[in-house]
């Protein structure tokens, strides 16, 4: 079996680190992850000035993939993501929505019982398993594992998840995924600036795809396709979301430019995935029953 123990992660998404692992086109691998503290936190005492704050977002790997060449599509299918232990949630000054206004950090560190997220001895969130971080090795300069973008990254997308098919750009030979940073639950948004952080082991079978201009990052999931798009504001993010949607119904059905942004007003949805991140990720889903020419 193809293992990645977490003792093997990188911070930064960079072309120049060496591979742990190298796996053919359509194997399986399992990537042990940290929880997004690199498990720093132990507890609801612990200080923030304890952390070590060059150790945040780790993401296990890279793995190099044979076959994959700039210019292709890695589709990374989500098997399993086993959560291990407890779950860390944080939130505290300059931190999420309300850093402006909270005084002191508040740390809670939460059990997980019967497949749900006990918030408090009334409060129980089922959960709701997701990768933050997944991402290949962008071309140019290397970008922090904390910061989404083209290549994927810090994307806190709660449809990457169990079952879903996430497609993203090769830029450079092997690819180089990586991934951490997974959740036992978390909304649309992240607004206090975490989810429900957690240690992880996540199993993905990869698969090379050649010659297909498509708009990267999307994915698949529970009957739905999602452009997914990372930008400085989530206003730029929105409109590179929607029109790279716009792209795929045009390559996939009959229908006009025109045409296609009417089908995205009637029946897609945009969503805000993060709003926490240097830059902040929307997703636009749609039914993929309407790309006749994709399912067919």
């Amino acid at each position: 079996m193809n293992f990645v123990k977490k003792e093997n992660c990188i911070y930064a998404m960079d072309k120049n680190n060496q591979p742990v692992l190298t796996v053919k086109d359509g194997e399986e691998i399992t990537f042990e992850t940290y929880d997004c503290f690199t498990n720093q936190i132990s507890d609801e005492t612990s200080s923030y000035q304890g952390v070590d704050w060059n150790k945040i977002n780790p993401a296990t790997g890279p793995v190099f993939v044979e076959g994959a060449e700039p210019g292709d599509t890695l589709k990374i299918s989500i098997k399993k993501i086993a959560i291990k232990g407890n779950a860390t949630l944080f939130t505290g000054p300059d931190l999420g929505v309300m850093g402006d206004e909270l005084e002191e950090n508040v740390i809670r560190v939460l059990d997980i019982k019967e497949n749900k997220v006990q918030l408090t001895d009334e409060i129980e969130i089922p959960l709701n398993k997701m990768i933050g971080v997944i991402g290949t090795a962008p071309k140019g300069a290397p970008i922090s594992c904390g910061t989404p973008d083209a290549h994927g990254g810090n994307m806190d997308c709660t449809e990457i998840s169990e079952g879903a098919e996430l497609y993203l750009p090769v830029n450079i030979a092997g690819a180089l995924l990586a991934l951490g940073d997974c959740h036992a639950a978390m909304g649309d948004g992240e607004v206090s600036g975490c989810g429900a952080e957690i240690p992880s082991e996540v199993t993905v079978s990869v698969s090379v795809i050649k010659n297909k201009k498509w708009p990267l990052p999307f994915l698949i999931r529970n009957g739905k396709i999602s452009t997914i798009s990372s930008k400085l504001t989530v206003d730029e993010a929105t409109i590179a979301a929607t029109k790279n949607m716009v792209q795929l119904v045009e390559n996939y059905t009959e229908l006009s430019t025109g045409e296609a942004i009417h089908l995205l007003t009637l029946a897609g949805n945009l969503k805000i995935c993060q709003i926490v991140d240097p830059n902040k990720t929307v997703r636009m889903e749609l039914p993929l029953s309407y790309l006749k020419k994709w399912i067919d």
